[in-house]
């Protein structure tokens, strides 16, 4: 019955990318990058590292195509699949000391 929340069929994309920001037209199409993804449901991870939390795979090839559509002139965006399961091995430490991820979007499913 609840096969659709198998921690192996929902997905995360995780955005990652290093923008110029020397010009103003530059940091115009940095923050109106940022600002696309947010808009589209993303979360920022780190500075430079996005995530979306997916219930399907199809879902995900969805935002991955959003994102390719908004894709700024210049720099470097690296789009990453990656399962419920695979994301709930990742290890997170601030300052050496392990923490425990939390703050991690959680999309709730109606149907």
């Amino acid at each position: 019955m609840f096969d659709h929340l198998n921690s192996y069929r929902c997905m995360w994309v995780l955005i990652l990318f290093d923008l110029p920001t020397e010009t103003k037209k530059d940091r115009k199409a940095a923050a109106r990058f940022r600002k696309n993804i947010l808009k589209d449901g993303f979360a920022m991870f780190q500075f430079s590292i996005y995530l979306r939390h997916c219930p399907s795979r199809e879902n995900a090839e969805v935002h991955t195509l959003r994102v390719k559509n908004m894709l700024p002139p210049k720099g470097h965006v690296g789009i990453l699949r990656v399962t419920d399961k695979q994301l709930s091995n990742m290890e997170l430490f601030i300052s050496s000391k392990k923490e425990i991820m939390k703050n991690i979007p959680q999309q709730l499913e109606m149907f």
